[in-house]
């Protein structure tokens, strides 16, 4: 029976050990993801009203490429928007618009602009669960043969496109 007492103990060293190992991780800050080094998922996405829609033979054109997932209602979106148009001069960027109202969609980029090559919407969320996405917004680097080479959470910001997402994009090409 006292061997009983025992095991909420080692029920909690054992979680210990494993939160622990999370922090020993190449950087702790990165969510993982299954898709990077694979290729890219098909996209189940309709089209935004008004927009060029996103057709999947992008994701293998010859082009490394920008994949981000976006919406209307994201606040870290709207941040993040003046730094897509940026990065929009350097690599073709396509927007999904995830879960997202149609008509809220395009107030947003009429008010912010639109650096979007093309767009597909989301609706059912099919296309976000099928990339792994988390929350919003999401951008993804795709090389040239359509594989996925790298994944930020998070919105973009000017030390982000400097110190992470331009080197990778380099090294995507």
């Amino acid at each position: 029976m006292r061997w009983l007492a025992l095991v909420p103990i080692a029920v909690f060293a054992a979680l210990g050990g494993f939160f622990l190992s999370g922090l020993y991780r190449e950087d702790p800050d990165i969510l993982p993801s299954t898709r990077v080094g694979e290729p890219a998922p098909a996209l189940s996405v309709t089209e935004l009203p008004g927009r060029t829609p996103l057709d999947a033979s992008v994701m293998a054109d010859g082009e490394v490429k920008l994949v981000n997932f976006w919406a209307s209602w994201c606040v870290p979106c709207r941040v993040e928007h003046p730094q897509l148009e940026e990065l929009a001069e350097v690599v073709p960027v396509y927007g999904i618009n995830y879960k997202d109202d149609p008509q809220k969609a395009n107030r947003f980029l009429e008010e912010l602009g639109d650096p979007y090559a093309a767009i597909g919407a989301d609706d059912a969320a099919r296309t976000g669960l099928d990339w792994g996405v988390y929350g919003l917004p999401e951008t993804f680097v795709v090389d040239g043969d359509g594989i996925v080479t790298y994944r930020f959470v998070g919105p973009i910001t000017a030390s982000v496109i400097e110190d992470t997402i331009l080197p990778e994009i380099e090294r995507a090409r």
